[in-house]
């Protein structure tokens, strides 16, 4: 005898016909249906801000298709995160690195080089500053270079110099540490100028790639940096 229950197309001309009663539930396919979409429904509104060992926790309470999906999205996030923030300490390069280190690396991310010479009390202190920097803002590529390795004759009184290269050009400049005090020239005064000109920021934001250099050149000595015959190895 045929199962007046059965999910078949006679069964259902029989009900809606009235000749047999309707069916007894939902179809255990549909429950299923119903289940997942409360399970994604549920993850939506309480798994955005788990952590990855949060997630953990929750494996033998939720649905693990889904626990695996925002987990798979949550470790991306953090890759993403970890290969914007990969500096981390100041480098020190010599000339024939420059293209590489700062022109061409300056394409992708902002780099800020030190132009320096150990014996010069301001280079030891922009050297410390700019190492602190480097830890906080690890999106900035911070390099260091004697002064006059990376410019032939550059005179000592113009250490420290800061070249802050974007979009693969000196973008700006800054030539000794007077208009911060000298010595007196503090950590939140260097952050701020870079801040300023757009080469570090706390919501680590990045190349405008619409917008052309805005170039500050004072200095004639550090604005053949900006010419690519300064590159070449016969120098």
């Amino acid at each position: 005898m045929d199962d007046p229950n059965a999910d078949t197309e006679w069964n259902d001309i029989l009900r809606a016909r009235g000749i047999l009663p309707p069916k007894e539930g939902p179809t255990e396919e549909e429950i299923f249906e119903e289940l997942d979409q409360m399970i994604k429904e549920k993850q939506d509104k309480h798994l955005e801000d788990k952590t990855l060992d949060e997630l953990d926790e929750l494996e033998d309470e939720e649905d693990e298709r889904i626990l695996l999906e925002y987990r798979q999205k949550r470790i991306a996030e953090m890759k993403a995160e970890a290969s914007r923030e990969k500096f981390g300490h100041v480098m020190q390069i010599s000339k024939p690195d420059f293209i590489k280190e700062v022109t061409e690396a300056s394409k992708e991310v902002w780099v800020v080089v030190h132009l320096f010479k150990d014996y010069i009390p301001e280079c030891k202190l922009m050297n410390m500053h700019l190492e602190t920097l480097a830890e906080k803002h690890k999106a900035t590529k911070i390099l260091k270079i004697i002064g006059d390795q990376c410019i032939p004759n550059y005179p000592d009184k113009n250490m420290p110099t800061l070249l802050i290269y974007g979009e693969g050009d000196m973008r700006h400049q800054l030539v000794g540490l007077s208009q911060f005090g000298g010595m007196n020239t503090k950590l939140e005064n260097l952050e701020n100028y870079l801040i300023s000109a757009g080469a570090i920021a706390d919501n680590n934001r990045t190349i405008d790639k619409g917008s052309p250099p805005r170039k500050i050149i004072q200095n004639p000595a550090t604005a053949a940096l900006s010419d690519d015959d300064e590159y070449s190895d016969d120098d």
